[in-house]
Protein backbone atom coordinates (compact mmCIF):
# COMPACT_ATOMS: atom_id res chain seq x y z
CA UNK A 1 0.00 0.00 0.00
CA UNK A 2 2.86 2.12 0.84
CA UNK A 3 4.59 1.93 -2.95
CA UNK A 4 0.89 2.26 -4.50
CA UNK A 5 0.73 5.54 -2.19
CA UNK A 6 4.29 6.55 -3.40
CA UNK A 7 3.54 5.92 -6.90
CA UNK A 8 0.49 7.97 -6.85
CA UNK A 9 2.00 10.66 -5.24
CA UNK A 10 4.70 11.04 -8.12
CA UNK A 11 2.41 11.13 -10.31
CA UNK A 12 0.49 14.15 -9.14
CA UNK A 13 3.81 15.95 -8.63
CA UNK A 14 4.48 15.04 -12.15
CA UNK A 15 0.98 16.23 -13.21
CA UNK A 16 1.19 19.57 -11.57
CA UNK A 17 4.44 19.83 -13.01
CA UNK A 18 3.35 19.37 -16.34
CA UNK A 19 0.13 21.69 -15.93
CA UNK A 20 2.78 24.65 -14.72
CA UNK A 21 4.83 24.17 -17.78
CA UNK A 22 1.56 24.39 -19.63
CA UNK A 23 1.01 27.20 -18.40
CA UNK A 24 3.35 28.90 -19.13
CA UNK A 25 3.92 28.33 -22.52
CA UNK A 26 -0.46 29.09 -22.70
CA UNK A 27 0.85 32.56 -21.38
CA UNK A 28 3.30 32.57 -23.86
CA UNK A 29 1.43 31.60 -26.90
CA UNK A 30 -0.98 34.12 -25.92
CA UNK A 31 1.25 37.10 -26.11
CA UNK A 32 3.35 35.49 -29.14
CA UNK A 33 1.13 33.72 -31.23
CA UNK A 34 0.90 34.83 -34.98
CA UNK A 35 -2.29 33.37 -35.90
CA UNK A 36 -5.28 32.64 -33.89
CA UNK A 37 -5.93 29.34 -35.50
CA UNK A 38 -2.40 28.46 -34.28
CA UNK A 39 -2.64 29.71 -31.24
CA UNK A 40 -6.34 27.85 -30.22
CA UNK A 41 -4.76 24.54 -31.49
CA UNK A 42 -2.16 24.98 -29.28
CA UNK A 43 -3.53 26.22 -26.64
CA UNK A 44 -6.64 23.32 -26.22
CA UNK A 45 -3.56 20.55 -26.89
CA UNK A 46 -1.57 22.26 -23.94
CA UNK A 47 -5.28 22.60 -21.96
CA UNK A 48 -6.46 18.74 -22.45
CA UNK A 49 -3.31 17.16 -23.04
CA UNK A 50 -0.51 18.81 -21.61
CA UNK A 51 2.07 15.73 -22.12
CA UNK A 52 3.76 15.78 -24.49
CA UNK A 53 2.32 18.96 -25.68
CA UNK A 54 4.56 21.20 -23.19
CA UNK A 55 7.68 19.22 -25.30
CA UNK A 56 6.33 19.78 -28.71
CA UNK A 57 5.47 23.12 -27.92
CA UNK A 58 9.09 24.68 -26.83
CA UNK A 59 10.61 22.29 -29.93
CA UNK A 60 8.00 23.66 -32.64
CA UNK A 61 6.74 27.36 -31.65
CA UNK A 62 8.51 28.65 -28.58
CA UNK A 63 9.94 31.24 -31.29
CA UNK A 64 11.40 34.24 -29.46
CA UNK A 65 14.44 34.93 -30.27
CA UNK A 66 15.33 37.76 -27.69
CA UNK A 67 18.80 37.43 -27.22
CA UNK A 68 19.19 37.70 -31.39
CA UNK A 69 17.24 40.61 -31.70
CA UNK A 70 19.17 42.21 -28.86
CA UNK A 71 22.82 41.12 -31.00
CA UNK A 72 21.02 43.09 -33.98
CA UNK A 73 20.57 46.30 -32.02
CA UNK A 74 24.13 45.81 -31.16
CA UNK A 75 25.47 44.94 -34.77
CA UNK A 76 22.76 48.15 -36.29
CA UNK A 77 25.22 50.63 -34.61
CA UNK A 78 27.84 49.15 -36.74
CA UNK A 79 25.47 49.11 -39.95
CA UNK A 80 24.74 52.63 -39.33
CA UNK A 81 28.47 53.68 -39.94
CA UNK A 82 28.24 51.07 -43.14
CA UNK A 83 25.38 52.99 -44.40
CA UNK A 84 27.02 56.29 -44.04
CA UNK A 85 30.08 54.97 -45.76
CA UNK A 86 28.13 53.71 -48.69
CA UNK A 87 26.06 56.38 -49.05
CA UNK A 88 27.50 57.07 -52.28
CA UNK A 89 26.52 53.84 -53.97
CA UNK A 90 22.56 53.67 -52.89
CA UNK A 91 20.81 53.03 -56.24
CA UNK A 92 17.92 55.55 -55.32
CA UNK A 93 15.73 54.38 -58.30
CA UNK A 94 15.69 50.87 -57.43
CA UNK A 95 14.84 51.92 -53.78
CA UNK A 96 12.21 54.25 -54.73
CA UNK A 97 10.60 51.56 -56.89
CA UNK A 98 10.72 48.97 -54.26
CA UNK A 99 10.69 50.83 -50.99
CA UNK A 100 9.39 47.96 -48.82
CA UNK A 101 12.03 45.88 -49.62
CA UNK A 102 14.45 48.64 -48.73
CA UNK A 103 12.58 49.52 -45.53
CA UNK A 104 12.92 46.00 -44.31
CA UNK A 105 16.59 45.49 -44.96
CA UNK A 106 19.70 47.34 -43.13
CA UNK A 107 21.02 48.11 -46.14
CA UNK A 108 19.63 49.43 -49.08
CA UNK A 109 19.77 48.81 -53.26
CA UNK A 110 23.65 49.45 -53.72
CA UNK A 111 24.66 49.97 -57.39
CA UNK A 112 28.26 48.90 -58.55
CA UNK A 113 27.76 45.21 -58.59
CA UNK A 114 28.68 42.47 -61.04
CA UNK A 115 26.74 39.59 -60.56
CA UNK A 116 27.36 36.08 -62.35
CA UNK A 117 24.58 33.33 -62.09
CA UNK A 118 26.27 29.92 -61.17
CA UNK A 119 24.04 27.20 -62.73
CA UNK A 120 24.44 23.96 -60.73
CA UNK A 121 27.06 22.66 -58.36
CA UNK A 122 30.54 22.62 -60.88
CA UNK A 123 29.83 26.11 -61.86
CA UNK A 124 28.69 27.00 -58.01
CA UNK A 125 31.84 24.99 -56.17
CA UNK A 126 34.73 26.44 -58.56
CA UNK A 127 33.66 29.72 -58.64
CA UNK A 128 33.56 29.81 -54.23
CA UNK A 129 36.95 27.50 -54.22
CA UNK A 130 38.39 29.98 -56.87
CA UNK A 131 37.47 32.93 -54.90
CA UNK A 132 38.66 31.59 -51.16
CA UNK A 133 41.89 31.24 -53.02
CA UNK A 134 42.22 34.51 -54.20
CA UNK A 135 41.32 35.81 -50.50
CA UNK A 136 44.17 37.99 -49.12
CA UNK A 137 42.34 39.32 -45.69
CA UNK A 138 39.59 37.22 -44.41
CA UNK A 139 36.57 34.42 -45.62
CA UNK A 140 33.44 33.73 -44.13
CA UNK A 141 32.03 30.90 -44.93
CA UNK A 142 28.11 29.48 -44.03
CA UNK A 143 26.48 26.96 -45.01
CA UNK A 144 22.96 24.85 -43.35
CA UNK A 145 24.77 21.21 -44.54
CA UNK A 146 28.19 20.48 -44.35
CA UNK A 147 28.99 17.23 -45.61
CA UNK A 148 32.82 15.40 -44.67
CA UNK A 149 32.68 13.78 -48.06
CA UNK A 150 34.80 14.39 -51.48
CA UNK A 151 33.31 17.58 -52.14
CA UNK A 152 33.28 19.15 -48.10
CA UNK A 153 37.14 17.76 -48.47
CA UNK A 154 37.81 19.75 -51.42
CA UNK A 155 36.51 23.14 -49.68
CA UNK A 156 38.18 21.79 -46.52
CA UNK A 157 41.74 22.23 -48.50
CA UNK A 158 41.13 25.18 -49.45
CA UNK A 159 40.62 27.03 -46.51
CA UNK A 160 43.21 25.09 -44.22
CA UNK A 161 45.47 26.77 -47.23
CA UNK A 162 44.38 29.93 -47.04
CA UNK A 163 44.49 29.97 -43.02
CA UNK A 164 48.43 28.93 -43.66
CA UNK A 165 48.99 32.36 -45.56
CA UNK A 166 47.40 34.07 -42.40
CA UNK A 167 44.24 34.99 -43.49
CA UNK A 168 41.31 35.26 -40.90
CA UNK A 169 38.72 32.78 -41.71
CA UNK A 170 35.47 32.11 -39.92
CA UNK A 171 33.51 28.60 -40.42
CA UNK A 172 29.85 28.51 -39.24
CA UNK A 173 27.49 25.62 -40.28
CA UNK A 174 23.94 24.70 -38.94
CA UNK A 175 23.91 21.98 -35.78
CA UNK A 176 20.81 20.25 -37.05
CA UNK A 177 21.75 20.62 -40.90
CA UNK A 178 25.22 19.27 -40.43
CA UNK A 179 24.44 16.48 -37.88
CA UNK A 180 26.68 14.03 -39.49
CA UNK A 181 29.65 16.30 -39.58
CA UNK A 182 32.58 14.58 -38.54
CA UNK A 183 34.59 15.62 -35.42
CA UNK A 184 37.35 14.88 -36.82
CA UNK A 185 36.56 17.35 -40.32
CA UNK A 186 35.79 20.30 -37.44
CA UNK A 187 38.79 19.63 -35.25
CA UNK A 188 41.11 20.07 -38.39
CA UNK A 189 39.90 23.06 -39.33
CA UNK A 190 40.23 24.05 -35.98
CA UNK A 191 43.73 22.87 -35.71
CA UNK A 192 44.69 24.79 -38.81
CA UNK A 193 43.80 28.14 -36.90
CA UNK A 194 40.22 28.42 -38.94
CA UNK A 195 37.02 30.02 -35.90
CA UNK A 196 34.58 26.86 -35.88
CA UNK A 197 31.17 27.15 -34.86
CA UNK A 198 27.46 25.44 -34.80
CA UNK A 199 25.16 28.03 -35.07
CA UNK A 200 23.74 26.99 -31.35
CA UNK A 201 26.88 26.10 -29.95
CA UNK A 202 26.13 28.48 -27.37
CA UNK A 203 22.42 28.19 -26.74
CA UNK A 204 22.06 24.04 -25.98
CA UNK A 205 18.70 23.15 -27.71
CA UNK A 206 17.35 20.82 -25.13
CA UNK A 207 17.65 22.99 -22.28
CA UNK A 208 14.37 24.35 -19.68
CA UNK A 209 16.58 27.41 -19.06
CA UNK A 210 15.38 28.93 -22.88
CA UNK A 211 14.29 28.10 -26.11
CA UNK A 212 14.84 25.07 -26.99
CA UNK A 213 16.58 25.26 -30.56
CA UNK A 214 15.32 22.23 -32.23
CA UNK A 215 12.92 23.45 -34.90
CA UNK A 216 14.98 27.01 -35.98
CA UNK A 217 17.72 26.41 -37.96
CA UNK A 218 20.23 28.87 -39.19
CA UNK A 219 19.27 27.70 -43.60
CA UNK A 220 21.39 30.58 -45.31
CA UNK A 221 24.43 29.47 -47.45
CA UNK A 222 26.64 32.78 -47.69
CA UNK A 223 30.16 32.43 -48.44
CA UNK A 224 31.85 36.45 -48.12
CA UNK A 225 35.80 36.96 -49.53
CA UNK A 226 37.82 40.07 -48.12
CA UNK A 227 33.98 41.93 -47.94
CA UNK A 228 34.64 41.95 -52.08
CA UNK A 229 32.85 39.37 -53.05
CA UNK A 230 29.84 37.08 -51.86
CA UNK A 231 28.13 34.22 -52.80
CA UNK A 232 24.56 33.12 -52.01
CA UNK A 233 22.21 30.69 -53.19
CA UNK A 234 20.88 27.23 -53.44
CA UNK A 235 23.71 24.93 -52.94
CA UNK A 236 25.34 23.36 -49.78
CA UNK A 237 28.65 21.52 -49.01
CA UNK A 238 27.63 17.82 -49.99
CA UNK A 239 28.37 15.76 -53.06
CA UNK A 240 24.86 15.24 -53.83
CA UNK A 241 25.10 18.99 -54.59
CA UNK A 242 26.95 17.93 -57.32
CA UNK A 243 25.35 15.65 -58.50
CA UNK A 244 27.25 12.60 -57.47
CA UNK A 245 23.87 10.91 -55.72
CA UNK A 246 22.76 7.78 -56.83
CA UNK A 247 19.21 8.17 -55.41
CA UNK A 248 18.72 12.01 -56.72
CA UNK A 249 20.43 11.98 -59.80
CA UNK A 250 21.47 15.73 -61.31
CA UNK A 251 20.86 18.17 -58.58
CA UNK A 252 19.62 21.67 -60.36
CA UNK A 253 20.25 24.33 -57.97
CA UNK A 254 21.37 28.30 -58.63
CA UNK A 255 23.81 30.34 -56.73
CA UNK A 256 25.14 34.19 -57.79
CA UNK A 257 28.53 35.80 -57.25
CA UNK A 258 28.00 39.13 -56.62
CA UNK A 259 31.06 41.43 -56.43
CA UNK A 260 30.87 44.99 -55.18
CA UNK A 261 29.67 47.38 -52.19
CA UNK A 262 26.62 44.50 -51.78
CA UNK A 263 29.00 41.92 -50.51
CA UNK A 264 29.16 43.46 -47.29
CA UNK A 265 25.66 43.38 -46.73
CA UNK A 266 26.24 39.29 -46.70
CA UNK A 267 28.86 39.47 -44.41
CA UNK A 268 26.65 41.71 -41.99
CA UNK A 269 24.69 38.94 -42.08
CA UNK A 270 27.16 36.72 -41.31
CA UNK A 271 28.40 38.86 -38.53
CA UNK A 272 24.94 38.92 -36.41
CA UNK A 273 24.68 34.99 -37.31
CA UNK A 274 28.13 34.35 -35.66
CA UNK A 275 27.71 37.10 -32.94
CA UNK A 276 25.11 35.12 -31.67
CA UNK A 277 26.52 31.52 -32.18
CA UNK A 278 29.71 32.56 -30.04
CA UNK A 279 28.46 35.60 -28.12
CA UNK A 280 31.69 37.89 -29.86
CA UNK A 281 32.05 39.68 -33.38
CA UNK A 282 34.63 38.01 -35.85
CA UNK A 283 37.88 40.33 -35.61
CA UNK A 284 37.30 41.55 -39.46
CA UNK A 285 37.51 45.11 -40.73
CA UNK A 286 35.55 46.74 -43.69
CA UNK A 287 37.42 46.97 -46.98
CA UNK A 288 39.44 50.66 -47.26
CA UNK A 289 38.51 50.34 -50.84
CA UNK A 290 35.47 49.50 -52.20
CA UNK A 291 35.52 48.24 -55.62
CA UNK A 292 32.18 48.74 -57.99
CA UNK A 293 33.46 45.91 -60.93
CA UNK A 294 29.78 46.27 -62.83
CA UNK A 295 26.44 48.62 -62.38
CA UNK A 296 23.67 45.88 -60.92
CA UNK A 297 21.72 47.05 -58.19
CA UNK A 298 21.21 44.51 -55.79
CA UNK A 299 19.74 44.48 -52.23
CA UNK A 300 20.66 41.45 -49.84
CA UNK A 301 18.08 40.58 -47.40
CA UNK A 302 18.28 38.52 -44.19
CA UNK A 303 15.36 37.09 -42.51
CA UNK A 304 14.41 35.14 -39.75
CA UNK A 305 12.86 34.07 -36.59
CA UNK A 306 14.14 37.07 -34.22
CA UNK A 307 12.81 39.92 -37.30
CA UNK A 308 10.10 41.93 -35.59
CA UNK A 309 7.70 41.08 -38.68
CA UNK A 310 7.33 38.47 -40.86
CA UNK A 311 9.99 40.08 -43.37
CA UNK A 312 10.15 36.88 -45.50
CA UNK A 313 6.52 37.02 -46.32
CA UNK A 314 6.01 40.75 -46.74
CA UNK A 315 8.89 41.30 -49.43
CA UNK A 316 7.72 38.36 -51.24
CA UNK A 317 3.72 39.27 -51.58
CA UNK A 318 4.94 42.64 -51.94
CA UNK A 319 6.91 41.59 -55.38
CA UNK A 320 4.16 38.90 -55.98
CA UNK A 321 1.23 41.28 -55.93
CA UNK A 322 2.79 44.05 -58.19
CA UNK A 323 3.10 41.22 -60.91
CA UNK A 324 1.62 43.14 -63.96
CA UNK A 325 2.75 40.29 -66.90
CA UNK A 326 4.79 37.76 -65.41
CA UNK A 327 5.52 35.92 -62.09
CA UNK A 328 7.65 32.88 -62.44
CA UNK A 329 8.48 31.26 -59.08
CA UNK A 330 10.75 28.11 -58.62
CA UNK A 331 10.84 26.30 -55.06
CA UNK A 332 11.73 22.59 -54.22
CA UNK A 333 9.29 22.77 -51.45
CA UNK A 334 5.94 24.45 -52.21
CA UNK A 335 3.39 25.13 -49.12
CA UNK A 336 2.27 28.07 -49.14
CA UNK A 337 0.65 29.97 -46.09
CA UNK A 338 -2.94 32.03 -46.74
CA UNK A 339 -1.11 34.96 -47.39
CA UNK A 340 1.11 34.03 -50.56
CA UNK A 341 -1.72 31.75 -51.95
CA UNK A 342 -4.14 35.02 -52.17
CA UNK A 343 -1.46 37.16 -53.71
CA UNK A 344 -0.63 34.27 -56.46
CA UNK A 345 -4.97 33.60 -57.23
CA UNK A 346 -5.02 37.59 -57.25
CA UNK A 347 -2.12 37.49 -59.62
CA UNK A 348 -3.74 34.77 -61.74
CA UNK A 349 -7.05 36.98 -61.81
CA UNK A 350 -5.17 39.80 -63.46
CA UNK A 351 -4.08 38.00 -65.96
CA UNK A 352 -0.34 37.30 -65.22
CA UNK A 353 1.20 34.59 -66.11
CA UNK A 354 1.66 32.55 -62.71
CA UNK A 355 4.34 29.77 -63.63
CA UNK A 356 5.01 27.56 -60.66
CA UNK A 357 7.94 25.12 -61.46
CA UNK A 358 8.61 22.18 -59.07
CA UNK A 359 10.41 18.96 -58.25
CA UNK A 360 8.82 15.47 -60.02
CA UNK A 361 11.40 13.65 -57.28
CA UNK A 362 10.74 13.60 -53.77
CA UNK A 363 13.28 14.29 -51.24
CA UNK A 364 10.97 14.83 -48.41
CA UNK A 365 7.52 13.16 -48.93
CA UNK A 366 5.22 14.61 -46.52
CA UNK A 367 6.50 18.00 -48.03
CA UNK A 368 6.20 16.87 -51.35
CA UNK A 369 2.81 15.42 -50.94
CA UNK A 370 1.29 18.71 -49.33
CA UNK A 371 2.93 20.57 -52.53
CA UNK A 372 0.80 18.43 -54.55
CA UNK A 373 -2.60 19.72 -52.39
CA UNK A 374 -1.80 23.33 -53.14
CA UNK A 375 -0.55 23.07 -56.68
CA UNK A 376 -3.32 20.93 -57.84
CA UNK A 377 -5.59 23.21 -56.37
CA UNK A 378 -3.67 26.08 -57.77
CA UNK A 379 -3.71 24.52 -61.52
CA UNK A 380 -7.96 24.23 -61.44
CA UNK A 381 -7.78 27.82 -61.21
CA UNK A 382 -5.20 28.94 -64.06
CA UNK A 383 -2.09 28.93 -62.43
CA UNK A 384 0.55 27.10 -64.22
CA UNK A 385 2.19 24.01 -62.60
CA UNK A 386 5.39 22.88 -64.12
CA UNK A 387 7.15 19.35 -62.56
CA UNK A 388 10.61 19.38 -63.63
CA UNK A 389 11.92 16.23 -65.26
CA UNK A 390 15.54 16.11 -65.21
CA UNK A 391 16.61 15.50 -61.43
CA UNK A 392 15.91 17.27 -58.65
CA UNK A 393 15.40 20.91 -58.72
CA UNK A 394 16.49 22.66 -55.27
CA UNK A 395 16.92 26.28 -56.35
CA UNK A 396 15.02 28.85 -54.60
CA UNK A 397 14.15 31.84 -57.78
CA UNK A 398 11.79 34.35 -58.61
CA UNK A 399 10.97 36.60 -61.22
CA UNK A 400 8.74 39.50 -61.87
CA UNK A 401 7.61 40.91 -64.95
CA UNK A 402 11.50 42.73 -66.46
CA UNK A 403 11.69 44.28 -63.24
CA UNK A 404 12.34 42.11 -60.44
CA UNK A 405 14.03 39.16 -59.58
CA UNK A 406 15.11 36.83 -56.44
CA UNK A 407 17.66 33.97 -55.88
CA UNK A 408 18.56 33.02 -52.27
CA UNK A 409 17.80 30.24 -49.79
CA UNK A 410 13.57 30.98 -49.29
CA UNK A 411 11.69 28.12 -50.53
CA UNK A 412 7.58 28.35 -50.56
CA UNK A 413 6.70 27.28 -47.33
CA UNK A 414 6.14 28.52 -43.71
CA UNK A 415 9.28 27.22 -42.64
CA UNK A 416 11.21 29.68 -44.86
CA UNK A 417 9.06 32.81 -44.16
CA UNK A 418 8.61 32.19 -39.82
CA UNK A 419 10.88 29.79 -38.89
CA UNK A 420 14.30 29.56 -40.22
CA UNK A 421 17.03 32.15 -40.84
CA UNK A 422 17.16 32.46 -44.70
CA UNK A 423 18.78 35.28 -46.91
CA UNK A 424 17.97 36.54 -50.26
CA UNK A 425 19.52 38.51 -52.95
CA UNK A 426 17.09 40.91 -54.88
CA UNK A 427 17.95 42.40 -58.46
CA UNK A 428 16.58 45.06 -60.69
CA UNK A 429 19.45 44.68 -62.97
CA UNK A 430 18.35 44.31 -66.53
CA UNK A 431 21.34 41.97 -67.13
CA UNK A 432 20.56 39.62 -64.11
CA UNK A 433 17.14 39.53 -64.95
CA UNK A 434 18.02 38.88 -68.71
CA UNK A 435 19.91 35.85 -67.82
CA UNK A 436 17.56 34.74 -65.17
CA UNK A 437 14.93 34.23 -67.73
CA UNK A 438 16.95 32.53 -69.91
CA UNK A 439 17.75 30.06 -67.53
CA UNK A 440 14.31 29.58 -66.60
CA UNK A 441 13.21 29.07 -70.02
CA UNK A 442 15.31 26.53 -70.33
CA UNK A 443 14.26 24.85 -66.84
CA UNK A 444 10.64 25.09 -68.02
CA UNK A 445 12.14 23.32 -71.12
CA UNK A 446 13.40 20.84 -69.27
CA UNK A 447 9.58 20.08 -67.36
CA UNK A 448 6.38 19.02 -67.59
CA UNK A 449 2.97 21.13 -67.48
CA UNK A 450 0.15 19.97 -65.22
CA UNK A 451 -2.97 19.58 -67.30
CA UNK A 452 -6.42 19.53 -66.03
CA UNK A 453 -6.81 16.15 -67.16
CA UNK A 454 -4.13 14.77 -64.82
CA UNK A 455 -6.01 16.08 -61.91
CA UNK A 456 -8.76 13.42 -62.45
CA UNK A 457 -6.16 10.79 -62.61
CA UNK A 458 -5.13 11.15 -59.15
CA UNK A 459 -6.40 7.96 -56.94
CA UNK A 460 -8.47 8.87 -54.31
CA UNK A 461 -6.13 7.17 -51.58
CA UNK A 462 -3.46 9.77 -52.86
CA UNK A 463 -5.23 12.44 -52.29
CA UNK A 464 -6.44 11.72 -48.83
CA UNK A 465 -2.63 11.32 -48.27
CA UNK A 466 -1.81 14.91 -50.09
CA UNK A 467 -4.66 17.08 -48.01
CA UNK A 468 -3.23 15.22 -44.75
CA UNK A 469 0.32 16.38 -45.33
CA UNK A 470 -1.42 19.55 -46.36
CA UNK A 471 -2.64 19.89 -42.70
CA UNK A 472 0.66 20.10 -41.57
CA UNK A 473 1.46 22.69 -44.06
CA UNK A 474 3.05 25.53 -40.68
CA UNK A 475 5.50 23.12 -39.61
CA UNK A 476 6.92 22.01 -42.83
Amino acid sequence: MAIFDHYLTLLAVLTAFFYLLAVICAGREIMYGRTSQGSIAWLLSLTFLPFPTVFLYFIFAWKKFDDYAAIGLTVSRFENEVTKQFAAYVDNTANNNWPVHNKITALPFLRGNNCQLLINGEATLDSIISGILSAKESILVQFYIVKDDETGERLAKALIQKATEGCAIYFLYDDIGSSTLSNNYINRLKQAGIHVSGFNERHKMLVLTGPMRLNYRNHRKVVVVDGHASWVGGHNIGNEYLGKSNTYGPWRDTHVKVEGPTAIAAALSFVKDWYWATGAPPNISLPEHIPTPGNEPVLTMPTGPADPREDCAIAFVEAISRAQKRLWIVSPYFVPGTEVLTALYAAALRGVDVRILLPEKADHWLVWLASYAHSDEMTRYGIKVYRYKEGFLHQKTMLVDNKLAAIGTVNFDNRSFSINFEITQWFTGGKMIGDIEKMLQIDFVNARKTEQAELATRTYAFRILAQAAKLFSPVL
